[in-house]
Parts: structure tokens; C-alpha cells; sequence
């Protein structure tokens, strides 16, 4: 929960699949924490994906009825853009590995490249390619779900790496020689609270709002991939 810039309270919980039973407990802690009604707010932001199916679902139908009963806008972020947003308070200090250390971007007359690559199942990642320049992040291509091995054909250089696939495909990573990559340490590797707000801000003063009755997850797997999985 955040006024102005301000993050007022937030918690940061992997549930697995419990998101049901504890979502909307969680929202009422947080509102507390923070004390503040749930009538008081002004809007919500909501992490649209690509990411877990039933996560997302549920997260988006809670943000909903809670939007379409207060009559609050909605702003929708896509889970990569925000994932990308963790590399800023780390780009300038040590990474985990205990050892790489990126230089300052001046120093480097290029942007810093930067990667979340999320686990996707079926060997595959969801991922997006950012650019970091004169203080700003900046998306350079598509969502994307593909083969983590497809991915590094794309990329040259030093990267950073973010996500929670890194231990699934650091060794493959690492081999790859047309890359340099960094990897960030483990607590950056979700979205923060933190790192949305800058985005939601933004997308507020620009009026980006989602219609209620037509918002919908960012799903990158085909549709049929998503009706054989339920039915298996």
C-alpha cells in the first residue's frame, strides 16, 4: 500500500498454491498495518503477468470485485516490467555470486542489459529484454516464453540476470560464451512492492486504467496448452 511514493505497508509471502485461503487476509492485515479502510483507497494496481494461471486469476477476480464494489480504477502491470524494476537499487552493488560487481553507467558508454527470466514449466521461461540508460529502465522487445536456450541466441554481453529460473538454468547460462552474466542475489528475484509503485504511479497519471469487466491475465501459452493442462 502506498501514498504518493510512499510504500504504508507491504508483505511479500511465496504461497504456492494457497493464494485463495490467504489473499484476502493478507489484504486486511496490510490494511491495517497501515491504517487505512479499504474505502479510503484511491485505485489499485494489480501484477497482470504472464506468471502462475491460477495465481493470476485469483489475484486479478479479488482486484476486481474489490474495484467493481468500491468503484476504484484499476491499473494493470505486466509481471516482467515490474520484475525489471528489482535490478535498480542493485545495479551499483555487489551481486551474489560475491564477486561481479557492475560499473557505473557513465563509466561503461553503453547501457546495462537486463533479463528476468521466470520459470515457465515445460522447460521453457517467461522473460522480456530491458535496457537501463540515463536512469531508466526500458523494455526493447516482447514478452516472450520460449527455451532458455532460445533466449541466449538473442543476447550479447554482459547481462543481468533476475528471476526465479536462475537456479534452473544457471549452469547453462554460464556456459554460454557469447554472454557475461550477472546474476542478482535471490530476494530480488519476485516482484516487490517497492518496485510497482513507481510503475503504478505512473500509469495513474497517465490514466492508463483497465476496464473492470474486460480485465483479463497476460497469458503467453496458447490456449489449448492451458485446457489440456486442467485436464490432465
Amino acid at each position: 500500500m502506498t501514498e504518493d511514493c510512499k510504500v504504508l505497508s507491504q508483505t511479500h509471502r511465496l504461497l504456492d498454491r494457497k493464494h485463495s485461503t490467504q489473499l484476502v487476509s493478507l489484504i486486511d492485515k496490510i490494511l491495517k498495518k497501515a491504517g487505512l479502510p479499504l474505502k479510503k483507497l484511491d485505485g489499485f494496481c494489480i501484477n497482470k503477468g504472464p506468471g502462475s494461471f491460477t495465481g493470476l486469476r485469483i489475484g486479478i477476480t479479488t482486484v476486481k470485485g474489490l474495484a467493481f464494489v468500491l468503484q476504484k480504477p484499476v491499473v494493470a502491470i505486466p509481471s516482467m516490467d515490474i520484475l525489471a524494476q528489482n535490478a535498480r537499487p542493485v545495479i551499483n552493488r555487489r551481486f551474489y555470486n560475491g564477486v561481479k560487481k557492475i560499473k557505473a553507467e557513465k563509466s561503461r558508454g553503453h547501457p546495462l542489459q537486463i533479463c528476468p527470466i521466470v520459470d515457465a514449466k515445460q522447460n521453457k521461461v517467461y522473460t522480456c529484454l530491458y535496457q537501463s540508460k540515463n536512469g531508466k529502465i526500458v523494455r526493447k522487445s516482447r514478452y516472450l516464453l520460449l527455451p532458455v536456450e532460445e533466449l541466449l541466441k538473442r543476447l550479447k554481453g554482459e547481462i543481468i540476470f533476475l528471476g526465479d529460473a536462475i537456479p534452473l538454468y544457471h549452469e547453462v547460462i554460464c556456459a554460454n560464451r557469447r554472454i557475461k552474466p550477472v546474476f542478482v542475489e535471490e530476494k530480488f528475484w519476485y516482484p516487490r512492492a517497492s518496485a510497482t509503485v513507481p510503475l503504478a504511479l505512473e500509469y495513474f497519471r497517465r490514466g492508463k486504467f483497465e476496464n473492470v469487466n474486460r480485465l483479463a491475465p497476460l497469458y503467453l501459452y496458447p490456449k489449448e496448452c492451458q485446457i489440456r493442462n486442467r485436464r490432465k
